[in-house]
């Protein structure tokens, strides 16, 4: 008899009348409100308008979640094609099923689209939401909990999670809760990159770069410990070849990038002034119009008391003569 354990929700649906309300929806729907807060706060922190991010996130999103879906069902096809299986079940997102690496790619491609219309540069706003797309992330993890899937090989440690359905091939028992390892492991990854961002200034996309590499790391060793059904290449599974390979890609470009373009970009968005050195240089135009618009005015008053003082020179010279 377990003693201690995460135990699982009896449902993930609640129904408001004939509205069904998913747990797992929710927890996306919370992630990204998260991520577009947190990424506005830091984009307004590099120079830009308050606004932006929820803009290009509006390209950035939806072909996020298609390109997580799409992601799920090419590297998971047999759920879907295979004998006995209905295809239509491929559009049913709500049961769960989008692979972070295709939602990562395309949502990039959507945010780029945005970006360009805007004449924003990509890697800026990249580096801006980075943080915020970790914690969405690590939100995201607990719809997989509500939903029963995604968990790992069987323990008996504390903190197991208690698995009680048997739909979809599922075993009832107690496995490690692979969804909260990545949700804590996407926390500290947001928080690494919080701080070393203002530790060392990053720009032209390494903050982003810096966010996928340290997922990539923790990413395989909880994929290495999950037993859903999955791909595998020379013994390993799929998603852990995906990571090595675009931890490889992200070290090489924060490499290469921190060579070719050093420090910051200086503006992140046309139009709009670059903070301290432009309010300063703003004062300074002030200042001058001041002077400018103060100086006619002198110049009438100096006139004024050179015509009084020689009134008055004329008028003593008539008395004394």
């Amino acid at each position: 008899m377990e003693l201690a354990y995460i135990p699982s929700p009896s449902h993930g649906v609640l129904h408001l009348g004939p509205i069904p309300l998913r747990a797992y929806a929710f927890c996306i729907i919370i992630g990204v409100f998260v991520a577009v807060w947190l990424g506005n706060k830091r984009w307004i922190a590099r120079g830009g308008r308050s606004g932006t991010v929820a803009d290009i996130a509006v390209w950035a999103v939806p072909f996020g979640l298609v390109g997580g879906r799409l992601y799920h069902v090419i590297t998971d096809y047999e759920l879907y094609f295979s004998p006995g299986r209905d295809w239509v079940d491929a559009f049913k997102v709500w049961q769960g099923g989008l692979g972070i690496w295709g939602a990562i790619a395309l949502g990039a491609l959507g945010a780029w689209i945005g970006a360009r219309r805007r004449g924003i540069p990509m890697p800026a706003y990249a580096d801006a939401v980075a943080p915020g797309i970790a914690f969405a992330q690590a939100i995201g993890r607990w719809g997989n909990w509500f939903n029963q899937e995604l968990y790992g090989r069987e323990t008996h440690v504390p903190w197991a999670l208690h698995i009680t359905s048997s739909e979809g091939g599922r075993v009832p028992g107690y496995y490690h809760p692979t969804f909260l390892y990545e949700s804590l492991w996407c926390i500290g990854v947001a928080l690494l990159v919080i701080w070393a961002d203002r530790r060392f200034t990053l720009g032209h996309g390494r903050a982003f770069a810096l966010y996928v590499a340290a997922y990539c790391v923790g990413r395989g060793w909880i994929e290495y410990m999950r037993v859903d059904d999955a791909h595998h290449i020379l013994g390993l599974r799929l998603n852990d070849w995906t990571a090595l390979i675009v931890f490889l890609l992200a070290v090489t470009y924060i490499v290469v990038s921190a060579k070719k373009r050093p420090g910051r970009e200086a503006v992140v968005e046309p139009g709009v002034p670059d903070g301290p050195a432009d309010g300063a240089e703003g004062a300074d135009e002030a200042e001058h119009k001041a002077e400018d618009k103060a100086e006619p005015e002198d110049v009438e008053a100096t006139e004024a008391a050179e015509v009084a003082e020689a009134k008055d020179e004329a008028g003593s010279a008539t008395k004394k003569s």
